[in-house]
């Protein structure tokens, strides 16, 4: 008798989804933004700056997503727009002060999730979590990016 498969692209799924619905939950209730958002504020914040399209490839998103999103992270006040200093036609974005706030206040909470994540494992076993989730992202992205490159 053979050993069932794991259901692994099930579970994580389910899981993504769970996590994310969780964590909008959490967001919106004590600090008043997605997760989305959130993983924009993170983006911009890393280099300082970026451009839209920057933004979309690292959130994984489409260019209309990422201005509607842009849009609103602009209209509560959490990042600034301007033109690139040596190209006129690229928009760069960066965080205001109440976004870099929004972000440090952001940290506690995301720290507790992650706590809640990986409650009952010991650093070991969340070793190995974090490695098959890198591989599995790395298996992963050279099928999509051949797929995008093909449209």
């Amino acid at each position: 008798m053979s050993t069932p498969r794991p259901r692994l692209f099930y579970l994580l799924n389910r899981a993504r989804h769970a996590v994310y619905k969780a964590a909008d939950v959490a967001l919106l209730e004590r600090l008043d933004i997605t997760s989305v958002q959130l993983g924009a504020l993170f983006v911009i914040g890393e280099g300082g700056e970026c451009t839209p399209g920057d933004l979309a490839e690292r959130l994984d998103l489409n260019a209309s997503a990422v201005t509607g999103l842009a849009e609103r992270l602009e209209r509560a006040g959490f990042i600034a727009r301007r033109p690139h200093e040596e190209d006129r036609r690229v928009t760069l974005l960066a965080l205001t002060k109440a976004g870099k706030d929004r972000l440090k206040a952001a940290r506690p909470l995301i720290d507790e999730m992650n706590g809640q994540l990986t409650a009952g494992f010991t650093p070991e076993e969340t070793a190995i979590v974090v490695r098959f989730l890198e591989n599995a992202l790395n298996n992963v992205s050279p099928t999509l990016k051949a797929r995008s490159t093909r449209k």
